[in-house]
């Protein structure tokens, strides 16, 4: 069991060093060998793991994903009150602090590439099907959306907003910093909420 979760780690750590490589060179710059070379390790090494960049790449993503849905998870089983179980699940995809905003830079890096890599894009699809989920999750909550409001719209509505507050908080954080992208995305569902 150890080497199995040595093994594990060893590839988040692997994944971690192609993020910073795309953080710092961009997607083109995440070859076997940068990557390698970041993360202290022989190319050969490296290959044990990933053999072509597009295997890192899609890792690389894979673990932007796994990490946002663990988080969010964990919210929503340890919330007490239903209140704010849903914004503070749907503020774990927002890019709130260093560690979300890596994992955004990388998203959206790779959302770029997915354009032209079909296999980046199957991950982003999937990727985008589990938010709009969670938007509806978020608001099929006792008294978070009032009567007459059509549900799937709205979660399509909230999962735009989520979108453009990723995008404004990564390429503009001094226009909206975390406190402001969080009170804009509270209002949002307060204004969606039965208030009766």
């Amino acid at each position: 069991m150890p080497r199995t979760v040595d093994a594990e780690q060893r590839r988040r750590e692997l994944g971690e060093a192609v993020w910073r490589v795309i953080r710092r060179d961009g997607v083109p710059g995440a070859s076997v060998r940068n990557v390698a070379r970041e993360a202290g390790t022989s190319m050969g090494s490296l290959r044990h793991w990933f053999t072509t960049q597009d295997d890192l790449l899609r890792f690389a993503m894979t673990l932007v994903a796994e990490r946002a849905r663990a988080r969010v998870v964990a919210v929503l089983a340890a919330s007490d009150t239903v209140d704010d179980r849903g914004l503070r699940a749907l503020e774990e995809v927002l890019p709130l602090d260093e560690e979300r905003r890596a994992e955004t830079e990388v998203w959206l890096a790779l959302t770029a590439r997915a354009l032209v890599d079909p296999r980046l894009a199957a991950l982003r699809d999937a990727s985008a099907e589990d938010l709009l989920a969670l938007c509806a999750l978020v608001l099929r909550e006792p008294g978070a959306l009032r009567a007459g409001l059509d549900p799937g719209l709205e979660a399509e509505r909230l999962y735009a907003v989520l979108d453009g507050l990723a995008v404004h908080a990564l390429t503009r954080p001094a226009a909206l910093p975390a406190d402001r992208a969080r009170q804009v995305l509270a209002a949002h569902l307060e204004a969606l909420r039965d208030t009766r």
